[in-house]
């Protein structure tokens, strides 16, 4: 049957229809709706994890018992799966197991732009690449059977075009896998003796599953006009074809590690000019280069940002089609923190005091933006807690009665415990802020260990923020409401006053869960209203000034209060 399917959801349908049996993940964009899209099968049982390497281990011991599993994760997720990642190479599978991994060009979501397939090549892990839905569908069940095949996991990497776009796939029905019996071996424990026995066979693998590349059906000619040929994959691809149709020949790579050679060598001398396009790095034109090829890559197309039609068309000096303007200039809108968040309550605060404040990765990432601007840096999950650690053991009470780390709840989950244990192990006199909003906000709303509910919505094990914290060795552990804005004052004001480490959670619920029960909307009494901008502060999306007086959006406000907190003149009201 045919359908038409967004690339992750045609991703979930291939390890449905390819018997997969377990998925775990951690929820990135733009890799989120893999596990979403799989959950949706009986027959795969699937789990949101702390963080992508406890994914990876999972999904790895599934394998291990025999059956087939995968795990998904953005770019970034692959950093912190990477250890056991590059070991698991080396041990081999034992039911077929698949890695998903999402790259994000242009970074619509992303701290960097990290590019992929230096992973694959880096841990001797085949990656299959698909352009299109159908393709993601196809390539994952590929990607089993090679798993199976050659004794080793593989990389599926997308990115956010293929990602998040939706185009006709043919869906097939499922095959189920008979579990293949676990017997114990030794030999997969890998102590330095067995893992240099490992490594050549790694090795050998990989000459393998070049020979496999140089015919493979998911790599292929396309022959046009030879005066120009170009080698491209994923979204390049795409866009090769709409520029240039049937005007140059291309070489679409399907596998882009390991990459065939004489495949390549063949395509080359069919043509005159040979070019790469790609993406990010010029992964594929410096195995070009190093199989002394002359390509024209990075010198004539960018390193930085995503690709389009009409760029490359310029690239390329071709006509580049007139793009439609609107009579009217939109103004431009920034992402803010949604009206009635709880964590702008906490953000003022912090503002207030003239906190130094260090980030961490979510929806508080907000709290940077003007005009709260109460985040100083923000660098990976985690970082935040370890971070200010270190700038506190550096500076010393100078620094710690004015710096704070900001961690939410899934985040801290995913690897802030590590880091406070730090603070409580080398007791340094460093304030801690969780920001507990009951949820993963900044990924759609994915459950987590500390919301008391599994992937499903099924009640599941539930992590005490407070007696974790505790049982860490911190002592100092207060909980907050950031609607109080007299509550957090006082408290964050006592905890950064002591010379040891605390904890402060604010604690709250994302005010877009289906569960949370907003107040009516405010309105502003124009008679009391001075026009001061006092409740501007808070950079909230319902206020706005209108004529020299304050308005309030009712669409927007969910009647949270705290702006009622700052106006003097008791012109908000119910």
């Amino acid at each position: 049957m045919k359908e038409l399917m967004l690339g992750n959801a045609a991703i979930a349908r291939g390890m449905y229809e390819a018997g997969c049996r377990v998925v775990s993940s951690y929820p990135g964009t733009p890799s989120t709706e893999i596990t979403e899209e799989a959950v949706k099968f009986p027959e795969i049982y699937c789990e949101w994890a702390p963080n992508e390497k406890v994914a990876v281990e999972t999904a790895f011991g599934a394998s291990l018992a025999g059956v087939r599993s995968a795990c998904a994760m953005k770019h970034v997720g692959l950093n912190v799966a990477a250890d056991p990642v590059f070991t698991i190479s080396y041990i081999g599978v034992h039911g077929g197991m698949v890695i998903c991994v999402a790259d994000d060009p242009g970074m619509h979501s992303s701290q960097n732009e990290q590019d992929s397939r230096h992973y694959a090549k880096a841990a001797k892990i085949p990656m299959l690449e698909p352009a299109d839905s159908e393709e993601a569908l196809r390539f994952t069940k590929l990607a089993f059977d090679l798993s199976e095949e050659y004794n080793t996991p593989v990389f599926m990497k997308m990115c956010t075009r293929i990602a998040h776009s939706q185009s006709v796939v043919e869906t097939g029905e499922r095959v189920e896998r008979e579990t293949i019996p676990y017997v114990k071996d030794t030999h997969n424990v890998m102590t330095p003796a067995n893992a240099k026995v490992r490594h050549p066979i790694v090795e050998e693998r990989t000459r393998k599953l070049i020979d496999w590349a140089e015919t493979a059906p998911v790599n292929r000619v396309e022959m046009g006009g030879t005066e120009i040929g170009i080698i491209t994959s994923s979204t390049s691809y795409q866009y090769v074809k709409e520029v240039f149709g049937d005007s140059v020949s291309v070489l679409k790579l399907g596998m882009v590690w390991p990459l065939p050679e004489k495949l390549i060598r063949d395509f080359a001398d069919k043509v005159g000019t040979l070019y790469v396009v790609e993406e990010l790095d010029p992964f594929i034109e410096e195995h070009c280069r190093q199989m002394g090829l002359t390509v024209v890559g990075k010198e004539k197309l960018p390193i930085c940002d995503e690709f389009s039609q009409n760029m490359l068309a310029e690239k390329f000096g071709l006509p580049v089609a007139p793009s439609r303007k609107l009579d009217e200039v939109i103004p431009v809108r920034p992402p803010v923190m949604c009206s009635g968040c709880p964590h702008r309550g906490i953000f003022y605060t912090l503002m207030k005091q003239k906190c130094t404040v260090i980030g961490d990765i979510g929806c508080y990432t907000l709290g940077s933006a003007a005009p709260l601007s109460a985040m100083d840096i923000n660098i990976c999950m985690g970082a935040s807690v370890s971070a200010e650690h270190g700038f506190n053991v550096a500076l010393g009470q100078e620094s710690q009665n004015k710096t704070v780390s900001v961690i939410g709840d899934s985040t801290f989950v995913h690897s802030g415990m590590t880091s406070l244990c730090n603070i409580a192990y080398n007791q340094s006199a460093s304030t801690v802020i969780i920001l507990d909003n009951s949820i993963t906000g900044m990924t759609g709303h994915q459950q987590n260990p500390t919301t008391g509910y599994n992937i499903k919505g099924d009640p599941a094990g539930k992590i005490d923020l407070e007696a974790l914290c505790r049982s860490m060795g911190i002592e100092r552990v207060r909980v907050v409401d950031p609607y109080d804005l007299a509550q957090c004052d006082a408290v964050l004001k006592e905890e950064l006053s002591v010379d040891e480490p605390s904890v402060i959670i604010s604690r709250r619920p994302c005010v877009l869960l289906k569960s949370v029960k907003t107040a009516p909307a405010l309105h502003v009494d124009k008679d009391k209203c001075r026009g001061c901008k006092a409740c501007m502060k808070m950079g909230c999306p319902s206020i706005s000034m209108k004529d020299g007086k304050a308005a309030v959006d009712p669409t927007l406000c969910v009647g949270c209060g705290v702006c009622q907190q700052l106006c003097h003149f008791d012109a908000l009201c119910r």
